[in-house]
């Protein structure tokens, strides 16, 4: 076999070397597509949201906008008057009428509509009064020391008779408003001592006083 020349040897390692380095080069480029993926951010990346530096609104009323108008009360009923002192009777009304040591009354008040029709009447804590009395001393007085009145118009139907539900306590101290704070106010002497419960409630008092005995 004749042997070759040195040149062809020459120019087949220098083909070899071109093709090792067109391989290397071809192997570097799929390297670096895989690694940085370009087209990522058009096919997997999801958009994040940037801030424009401007602050978002509130929604604030505007001049002409009208407010959503309350219920209407009783007060405001067409055709429905205030209660007259000649239509409405009170009355005191108590759980029991004698009372053992220790046991505590409960008052309440009655409330009747004597008129042909229908009124109006504020029933809430701020017009009632409650007093109790022995002969000209007033021992108690509910508002002495109430906290939060309230006011509530109610619509008192003709001949109806209404008392209240939730009776007023007396703990059977005497109450004034310097001693409210207090726990140790004069109590009220028992052994069978004779009290006198007047009402009242949207100005109108109660034509009697209701009697209790305290033991």
């Amino acid at each position: 076999m004749p042997r070759q020349s040195a040149a062809v040897y020459r120019r087949r390692r220098i083909v070899a070397l071109i093709g090792l380095v067109l391989f290397v080069a071809f192997v570097g480029l799929s390297a670096w597509l895989l690694v940085t993926r370009p087209w990522a951010a058009e096919t997997d990346a999801s958009p994040v949201p940037t801030s424009t530096g401007t602050p978002t609104p509130s929604v604030t009323p505007t001049e002409g906008t009208e407010s959503p108008s309350p219920d209407p009360t009783a007060e405001e009923t067409p055709g429905v008057v205030a209660c007259e002192a000649k239509d409405i009777v009170v009355t005191a009304v108590t759980d029991a009428d004698t009372y053992a040591a220790g046991v505590l009354p409960n008052l309440s008040i009655s409330l009747t509509n004597n008129g042909a029709t229908d009124c109006t009447i504020d029933v809430g804590s701020t017009t009632q009064v409650f007093t109790v009395s022995s002969g000209a001393d007033v021992w108690w007085r509910s508002t002495d020391c109430q906290e939060n009145p309230s006011s509530m118009i109610a619509t008192l139907a003709a001949g109806a008779t209404v008392a209240s539900k939730v009776p007023v306590v007396w703990d059977r101290t005497r109450s004034s408003v310097e001693t409210c704070a207090q726990e140790n106010r004069p109590r009220a002497p028992g052994g069978g001592s004779s009290y006198h419960v007047a009402v009242e409630i949207g100005g109108f008092a109660g034509a009697a006083t209701k009697q209790i005995l305290l033991y």
